[in-house]
This record gives C-alpha cells, structure tokens and sequence, in this order.
C-alpha cells in the first residue's frame, strides 16, 4: 500500500478532522502517511482548490465545515469531481438538529474559544513556574497559597496541581542556612500553609533522590542529622508565622492538594 494523502479542510483549525482521519489511518498504516491541513475554510474557491489538488494526488478528504452552504457545495463538488470527500461533522448535527428541535449557531470553532476559565488557568500555571522555588519572594504577596517546607515535600508538583485548580501557589524551600523572605511574615498567615514531613519518609526519599542522580546516599543532604536539623529549623520558623500545617509523609500529592483546597473553601465560606 503507497502512503495515501489525506487532506482535511474546515472552516476552524481542523483539530477536530485530523484526530478522526488519524484514528482511521492507523487501521490501515503504521504511520507512513500525508495529511495537509487547510484551515480557516469561508469560501468555495478554497474548497475547488483543495479538490483539483486531491484529485492530483489521488487522495481523500475529511472535512469539518459548519456552515450549510458550504457543506452542501463540498459534497456536491466532491461527487461531480470523483473525489472521496467525507463530512465528518455533518451528519451529527443534522441528527442532532433533528432530536433536539434545534437550530446549530453556525460558529466555526465554538469548541476552542478560550473562554475565562482557560486564560485563570493558564495564568494559574505560569504563575507557579515563576514563583516557584522561593526564586522571586515577590510573588509570596500575589500568590493565594504560599507553600513552605524543606527539601523534597512536593511542593513543586502539589504547586502546579493546585495550578490546574486556577489558584496561583508560590513556593518557598527552608533551608537553614538561608534568611526566609520577609514577605513570608507580612502576608496574612492564612494563605500560608507549611508541609511536614517525618525524618524517615524524608530520609527515603532524598536517598532515592541522590541514587537518581548518580551520586552516593550518604551525601549529608540524606543523613538523619542533617534532616532533624532542617526539620527543627522549619517547625520554629512555623511556629514564628502562625501558619496551619499539612503532614505530607504518607499523601499522595492529589491527596494533599484535596486538604487545601477544602481549606481555602471552609475559609471563604
């Protein structure tokens, strides 16, 4: 079998047509094939030009086109051309049409309009890749969760996660030898949530952190007095905040994430 030229055309970016086609090509190929996308379809000519090119190539057409006009003129062109053209999106909305006693609006890409949750989310995201860390204490004042502990209590993944829920998190690690942020006293100590961790958990997981990079796991980075000393710095640095705290030793990130948001609910109400 040659590789077959697949082309789809739509009146939005033709996302929707192409993970179709792709889903029907890997029944046929292993994936030794051609697809063109033309997106942003709004007149017949593009339509006869895809076409003469299909034609060309001996290939097929998926199409995804919203307006009636236009569907009609694909399939009426598509048949008087000998050209395998296949309305992807058609028949479920005339189906549609028809049990729901309802007119479709028409609006080529209303699946992908970025809508305010979408834009809160992503600037959720960008927001914990910032401030993640402790590397811009500016950001403790923006953030609406300010998480603080040692070293290896997920503080980086539980920030992202919480990203995802559109809150903005900013991290800050606690290390001994290192002032904290004055931001950290100034903010209201309700936004601010600590993470425990026992020495033995602790002690595990920096040993399967050092062997992951190649190094020894006997580094003082893993040893129980280095850990007991971090540890005892961050439960007076708690204690001087005033802050609430979340034993992580045992939970899964989801886990942890699920107690602050509950946390942040039970506030807000």
């Amino acid at each position: 079998m040659n590789n077959p030229t697949v082309y789809v055309l739509s009146d939005s970016v033709g996302e929707t047509a192409e993970l179709v086609i792709k889903a029907g090509l890997s029944q046929f190929t292993n994936g030794n094939y051609k697809i063109q996308r033309v997106p942003y379809v709004e007149d017949t000519i593009t339509i006869d030009e895809t076409l003469e090119l299909v034609k060309e190539e001996s290939g097929i057409i998926g199409y995804t086109l919203v307006d009636p006009n236009l569907r009609r003129y694909m399939s009426k062109q598509a048949a008087k051309m000998g050209v395998e053209a296949i309305d992807i999106m058609g028949p479920m909305m005339d189906a549609m049409e028809r049990t729901f006693n309802h007119e479709p609006r028409h609006e080529p890409g209303l699946v992908y309009k970025l809508d305010q949750d979408y834009f809160k989310r992503i600037e959720a995201i960008e927001f914990a890749v910032r401030y993640d860390d402790g590397r811009d204490p500016r950001g403790i004042a923006r953030a609406d969760v300010v998480l603080i502990g040692v070293s290896r209590t997920s503080k980086t993944p539980l920030s992202q996660y919480l990203a995802h829920k559109r809150l903005k998190v900013a991290n800050v690690p606690i290390v001994p030898e290192v002032v904290p942020p004055e931001e950290l006293f100034r903010i209201d100590k309700s936004k601010c949530i600590g993470l425990r961790i026992s020495p033995h958990k602790l002690n595990e997981i920096r040993k399967e952190r050092l062997k992951a990079l190649g190094l020894g796991d006997h580094a003082a980075y893993a040893t129980f007095q280095r850990i007991e000393e971090e540890l005892q710095y961050f439960d007076e640095l708690i204690e001087k905040i005033g802050c609430k705290v979340i034993d992580v030793s045992h939970k899964a990130v989801e886990e942890t994430a699920n107690i602050i948001l509950q946390m942040i609910e039970t506030k807000n109400n």
